[in-house]
């Protein structure tokens, strides 16, 4: 018997008023066939995306929804996906991703192959027809997941593969974060100890960020989340107040043309501008005593 027919994995997609992204995801891993069970966390929605969901539960018995309402964060959703499954393997797909057909498959059998506790998958944007500047952008930038990896010791959320067990014994998500919760969690579980390995044959599929809007929503979260993740964890991401230095991974590639680097490398400079903006909003107005607990336990 191979390692999917008898594999105890849940694929877990947070989702919030998106239900044309959640639909295409849907329809994608819907085409799977190895022994999987679907698990959506709707994080109370306020538009069609909890029916969209429901119009597939009753063709699918191995597809559930539950709902996140007390906490808004995907790092909560995820959480609390978690917790209303009891499967060996997990993984976790952002909501308007698309995989091949073989997916799972391949996950699985390289995630068996490593010995994997934790892997993070290949990600690839993909591109609207006539793309415009922030899409050409995104595209260039890309999805560097092995650099995370080798880098800075993580897998983003949307491409990860995790043991129930890591969970058991480092901790869930932490659910006060606004992003940074994966760079989080994976620093965690490398200072545990654990291999943190990367299926680079293991292939998703990410839209890009077509509108310089969808951009500066993105780096804000983002500038947010770096002053949230030294606010909670000054031990491991200095004291907050002095942003962390920019990665450097997304720059502009020098064999571009030179139309195309120069306003990349305009566009990337400006984004940075508004991550330090978003990074002092919530260092000026975040609630230094907040009120939920810190990083949430998984019973064993």
């Amino acid at each position: 018997m191979s390692y999917s027919e008898h594999a105890r994995i849940s694929v877990i997609i947070p989702v919030y008023n998106d239900p044309a992204g959640i639909q295409t995801t849907l329809e994608s891993l819907l085409t799977q066939t190895t022994n999987y069970q679907i698990v959506v966390v709707d994080n109370n929605s306020s538009d069609r995306t909890p029916e969209i969901v429901r119009s597939y539960e009753d063709d699918h018995d191995h597809l559930i929804l539950c709902h996140e309402t007390e906490i808004q964060s995907s790092y909560a959703a995820r959480n609390t996906g978690i917790r209303n499954t009891d499967r060996e393997l997990l993984a976790f797909v952002d909501a308007d991703m698309t995989v091949p057909e073989d997916w799972l498959e391949s996950a699985l059998h390289t995630f068996q192959t490593t010995d994997a506790d934790y892997m993070g998958c290949n990600v690839e944007l993909t591109l609207p027809n006539n793309p415009p500047l922030p899409a050409r952008y995104d595209h260039h930038t890309g999805f560097p997941v092995e650099g995370y990896l080798e880098h800075q010791q993580f897998a983003p959320t949307c491409c990860l593969f995790t043991r129930r067990t890591v969970f058991e014994d480092v901790g869930l998500f932490d659910h006060r974060l606004e992003s940074g919760g994966d760079k989080e969690f994976g620093n965690r579980v490398h200072e545990a100890g654990y291999d943190l390995q990367f299926a680079e044959d293991v292939m998703m599929y990410h839209p890009t960020r077509n509108s310089f809007r969808a951009h500066v929503k993105k780096d804000r979260r983002v500038g947010r989340g770096l002053c949230q993740l030294q606010r909670f964890h000054p031990e491991r991401y200095g004291t907050p107040g002095i942003p962390p230095r920019p990665s450097g991974i997304k720059r502009p590639e020098r064999d571009l043309p030179t139309k195309d680097r120069l306003a990349f490398g305009a566009l990337s400079k400006l984004l940075t501008a508004v991550r330090g903006m978003g990074y002092y909003e919530e260092y000026l107005t975040g609630d230094e005593d907040a009120t939920l607990e810190g990083v949430p336990r998984l019973e064993a």
